[in-house]
């Protein structure tokens, strides 16, 4: 076992053991632990969990299953608390809910052999998932949360099976751990927006790859991709490799810009300016904006003269009272930026039209936007 590795620590038949503890959400191991399995009541499962002690399965893989979703049903009996205040305080409110829930659910553990095998009864081979997401087995025993697992294996079709791409005509294929383009509205804005250049493009925080593609597809004829996530670089280069796009798309390590400047600059930042719970939610929360404000600040500097910078933003935030327009507004001017023009689209997702999503109020009247940038002094040239 790795000495950095966290260890879980537990008595089973009288005995004290230690198995490495994996977490991809960096949870640290429970400090409780018991053994648990196909004779434990669902109702006993939950309280225990709630409580904070871990169970360690011993049982039927089905049947652990099938006790995760009955603790999942007990979560959501509970009456959902009226949120009085504003929408900040609501999304809070959401946050941590689904923070509670989380940490209840991943009290249910599976025990997992050095090479990635699950030694319980009917358990699938998750093998090449897990190898995917931790990479090559090191023959260590280990135990995972059950939730983590099913993760693994979601995340593994998802790789498999790909996301269908309209602007591509093709799919994109994300790794575990990598935000999947499934919001095609954004992708939709990056296709039909007038291009200032197609003689190079910067794509900043490529993540799947999937804009540096478009770009690629539209005739840009080189593509600079950017992006600090190990995972990611080597999923943006699988994608754009399988597309058929290596040649024209160079991908590179860098937080936030390459070297050099280039005339046209896309960024797609996390959206939502809120504290990520895991690693993996850093695609979707964006602490304190700083993704956004580091674009923001370096775009100028890298704009080639009569250059764009393409941002691309939903406005949910705004709506839920985490970030107003004037400080966007005020982050723009004060990087020596002015706005050339903006296309605006609806999110066509599930959860704008469900009025029983705790925060439908903000999702129902978001809008997504592609920002059309450029540095003040081009501010009286035609856009391109």
């Amino acid at each position: 076992m790795h000495a950095s590795s966290p260890t879980l620590i537990w008595q089973e038949s009288d005995e004290a053991h230690t198995a490495r503890w994996r977490s991809e959400a960096g949870n640290v191991p429970p400090k409780r632990v018991v053994v648990a399995d196909d004779t434990t009541p669902a109702d006993t499962a939950y309280r225990l969990a709630c409580e904070g002690t871990a169970l360690l399965w011993r049982g039927d893989f089905q049947n652990a299953r099938q006790l995760l979703q009955a603790m999942g049903r007990r979560i959501d009996r509970k009456p959902r608390k009226k949120v009085a205040g504003s929408p900040a305080d609501a999304f809070h409110a959401h946050r941590q809910a689904q923070g509670q829930r989380a940490r209840t659910l991943g009290m249910l553990l599976l025990p997992m052999d050095g090479d990635y095998g699950i030694p319980l009864r009917r358990a699938p081979d998750v093998r090449l998932a897990c190898r995917e997401a931790y990479g090559e087995p090191d023959g260590q025993p280990s135990v995972v949360s059950m939730r983590e697992v099913l993760g693994l294996v979601g995340a593994h079709e998802w790789r498999k099976k790909g996301v269908p791409i309209a602007a591509l005509g093709d799919r994109i294929h994300p790794w575990y751990g990598v935000f999947a383009p499934v919001r095609g509205e954004y992708i939709q804005l990056v296709d039909r927006a007038p291009l200032p250049s197609t003689t190079l493009a910067f794509d900043i925080g490529t993540g799947t790859g999937v804009l540096a593609a478009v770009l690629a597809r539209r005739g840009v004829q080189r593509v600079v991709a950017t992006d600090q996530d190990a995972r990611a670089l080597a999923c943006a280069t699988e994608n754009l490799t399988r597309l058929g796009l290596a040649a024209q798309v160079d991908v590179v390590e860098a937080d936030l810009f390459p070297a050099g400047q280039a005339p046209l600059i896309v960024c797609n930042p996390p959206w939502v300016p809120a504290r990520p719970s895991s690693p993996i939610e850093y695609a979707v929360y964006d602490p304190e904006s700083r993704m956004l404000r580091g674009f923001l600040a370096g775009l100028r500097a890298h704009l080639t003269a009569g250059g764009e910078g393409w941002l691309i933003l939903s406005d949910l935030a705004e709506h839920l009272g985490l970030r107003s327009r004037a400080e966007l507004d005020g982050w723009i001017a004060d990087a020596g930026l002015t706005v050339l023009g903006r296309i605006d689209t609806r999110p066509q997702h599930g959860k704008a039209s469900d009025p029983d999503d705790p925060l439908h109020a903000a999702r129902s009247v978001e809008v997504t936007s592609l920002w059309r940038l450029g540095a003040a002094a081009d501010a009286a040239r035609p856009a391109a």
